[in-house]
């Protein structure tokens, strides 16, 4: 396909969500905010990626990090509206997988 037909937005909006593990965490803090710890534990993510991840999508406007000023220092993890505004596509991409996607098996 030719570069100068792509949509610009619709290609960036691809870029993030389609980044290794991002729709998963997007995923996982759709049931509210959570614990870095919490998130990690949840999936098979190295601390660092997470990290990582987490930067990435509180500098789209995506997540929200929440320090909370307690000993030990508390932090959470939430979307944003503009990150609840993903949900719809979330969801549709579950029910999607559900529908189509044979789970692997291991032989």
């Amino acid at each position: 396909m030719d570069q100068s037909n792509l949509c610009p937005r619709f290609q960036k909006g691809m870029d993030i969500i389609s980044k290794r593990w991002t729709g998963l965490i997007i995923f996982q803090l759709l049931s509210g905010p959570q614990r870095f710890c919490a998130v990690q534990s949840a999936l098979p993510i190295s601390g660092r990626l997470l990290s990582e991840r987490f930067k990435d999508l509180e500098n789209e406007g995506i997540v929200d990090r929440q320090v909370y000023p307690e000993i030990p220092v508390r932090i959470e993890y939430s979307l944003t509206e503009k990150g609840r505004a993903i949900e719809p596509i979330i969801r549709e991409i579950q029910k999607w997988s559900q529908d189509w996607i044979e789970p692997d098996t291991v032989a």
